[in-house]
């Protein structure tokens, strides 16, 4: 597969999760909420999650924002469903890599996320696609103030 057949893929895989978000909405019961925004270009998410015994049995995220902010939530959802919280921050930590254009590891478990490393090569895009992930962060650590 040639170069450009490779980022038109990607693209496409970016506009699916985009035009069709998985895990979108609310938990009501939701054991953690977290809200960001990226107030550079007004990009806001909402995460919430159900983590029981350290493993995040459900995850919903809602916002508004750009194609890469969301397309990156949804895979976030996707990718750290039923997996166990370290897991899931070894996941952002990967993908902050990815985004910063240093080494990373990105495992089959993680699904789609892959297909947004060309965002990388945009400065400006990279706060879209790493809200959702600093979001997850930024639960787990408030988490374990508690």
């Amino acid at each position: 597969m040639n170069f450009n057949n490779l980022n038109q893929l990607y693209r496409s895989v970016i506009m699916d999760h985009y035009k069709n978000p998985r895990n979108k909405g609310v938990i009501e019961d939701g054991s953690m909420t977290v809200e960001m925004n990226n107030p550079t270009c007004g990009d806001e998410i909402q995460l919430t999650l159900n983590v029981e015994e350290g493993i995040i049995k459900d995850v919903k995220f809602q916002g508004e924002g750009c194609s890469i902010s969301m397309s990156s939530a949804s895979m976030m959802t996707e990718a750290i469903m039923n997996q166990p919280a370290d897991k899931a921050l070894e996941m952002a930590a990967e993908f902050s890599n990815m985004m910063l254009g240093e080494d990373y590891h990105i495992t089959d478990d993680m699904g789609d996320i892959e297909a947004l490393q060309g965002v990388s090569q945009f400065p400006a895009r990279i706060k879209c696609a790493t809200l959702t992930w600093k979001a997850l962060e930024k639960g787990f650590k408030e988490s374990d103030k508690n």
